[in-house]
């Protein structure tokens, strides 16, 4: 164990995207980041580069829906560190586009073992380790797709049952765990960073990967006393409003 490391973050699906730019973002707060990948190879490359700056960048396989796998990088990470000050569950996917009639049970099933089960499992995994820190951040990644309000009130919603009903019962995973552990200082919010260019969309998103990581990367670093158990939104102008249930 290296007991020089002050703080140390987990950000799942951190390869690529949202969860690589949140990933760079808190290595230049001088964060030790594991950055977990489903494919030890490409993860492997994007630590590499950031290595190469002088970053604490350091590689984990992680599929957030294999448990084995979840317990092997909480054991290298227990090793290696020792504690956890932060997790950032941004694992996520988008199995289908169709509309809800023509959705199957199967697709539904696979965007909630990464969307929902994923993250109950990884944060259930390194919850000792985030015990063992003196200020732990718990960061979900939503989306405004997951708003069952918005949904109700906005003209042309996206149909999409999978992902955004996956993104609705995250949010209820967020409460929950905020509710629990509100009372050892843990915080727990979700965020929407927003339209960001990703694989995802087709990378038609309005801002870039960088300035999607930017609320997330606030959310992770929040002060003592700062909130828990919320949603938060950010806005094509970099502006961040609450995320309504």
């Amino acid at each position: 164990m290296d007991k020089t490391l002050e703080r140390v973050a987990l950000v799942t699906g951190a390869n690529k995207g949202i969860g690589l730019a949140v990933a760079e973002g808190l290595l230049r707060l001088r964060i030790t980041v594991f950055l977990g990948a489903r494919d030890l190879s490409r993860g492997t490359t994007a630590t590499k580069a950031l290595v190469a700056q002088g970053l604490d960048a350091r590689t984990v396989q992680l599929d957030v829906t294999d448990q084995t796998s979840i317990e092997a990088a909480a054991d290298l990470i227990t090793r290696d560190a020792g504690k956890l000050d932060i997790l950032v569950n941004n694992a996520g996917i988008v199995v289908s586009h169709a509309s809800p009639s023509e959705t199957s049970v199967d697709e539904l099933r696979r965007s909630y073992e990464t969307n929902v089960f994923g993250v109950v499992a990884v944060t259930n995994a390194v919850l000792p380790l985030l015990r063992r820190s003196s200020a732990a951040r718990i960061v979900n990644l939503t989306s405004d797709l997951g708003s069952l309000t918005l949904a109700a009130t906005t003209e042309n919603f996206p149909p999409l049952l999978a992902y955004n009903s996956s993104k609705t019962a995250l949010n209820a995973v967020t409460v929950a765990y905020a509710n629990e552990l509100r009372p050892e200082g843990i915080l727990v919010n979700a965020v929407s960073p927003g339209s960001v260019a990703t694989d995802q969309n087709g990378h038609t998103g309005l801002l870039t990967t960088e300035q999607g990581a930017r609320l997330p990367i606030r959310m992770a670093t929040l002060p003592a006393g700062g909130p828990t158990g919320t949603a938060v939104a950010a806005g094509e102008d970099l502006s961040h409003h609450p995320l309504v249930w």
